[in-house]
């Protein structure tokens, strides 16, 4: 369970942030369209992200003494980096801009959706990069549960962002609601970079 938890925490903290794929996410839930595709496919996404991630870059540190160790400490300079950035964000004035566009067709909404989630950097970072490492560092069993963890939390989020999106707008739409939940992302990271350290 603990490796769970810990998936789970630094899953949702990776996430959970301003950015074109949960901007489109919104999108599709405030026009109703498409959004059972949208969810899905960032799901999977993710999901398979993190299998590669975990099952590959996981496997290359456990075998090696000096990946684990850079493994460890550059996954804690990173928490750390996105922790702070998250705080400092915190302090900005920002809002999600989830306006609606015009309709779209089935098979724009799936090309639309997978170029905001595969074209974007950050994701391979935080999913391959990132999870996969850190993942890799909790054992042969602690790994899949850690997988399993990040997973939940990138699919709960996905889910609730989409099918939620009416209800969430208008929260979403204020700098002070941003504020708290960079805040919240920056004691995520920071605690998980102390506990990369001393674990």
């Amino acid at each position: 369970m603990s490796f769970y938890l810990k998936g789970l925490g630094l899953g949702a903290g990776l996430i959970v942030a301003i950015g074109s794929q949960n901007a489109h996410v919104l999108r599709m839930g405030l026009k109703r369209q498409h959004v059972g595709l949208t969810v899905l496919v960032c799901i999977l996404c993710e999901a398979l992200l993190i299998t590669v991630g975990v099952a590959g870059v996981g496997t290359m540190v456990e075998r090696s003494p000096v990946l684990l160790s850079f493994a460890r400490w550059g996954g804690a300079l990173f928490l750390a980096w996105y922790g702070l950035r998250a705080w400092k964000s915190a302090f900005g004035r920002h809002a999600l801009n989830a306006a609606p566009n015009a309709e779209i067709g089935l098979r724009e909404a799936l090309l639309t959706v997978l170029a905001a989630t595969l074209l974007n950097p950050h994701v391979y970072l935080d999913t391959v990069v990132l999870l996969g490492s850190i993942g890799g560092q909790q054992g042969q069993d602690g790994k899949w549960w850690f997988a399993l963890g990040a997973m939940t939390a990138g699919a709960a989020w996905f889910m609730l962002l989409g099918f939620g999106a009416r209800v969430l707008a208008p929260w979403f739409a204020k700098p002070a609601a941003w504020r708290v939940l960079d805040a919240m992302i920056g004691v995520v990271m920071l605690s998980l970079a102390v506990s990369l350290v001393t674990g």
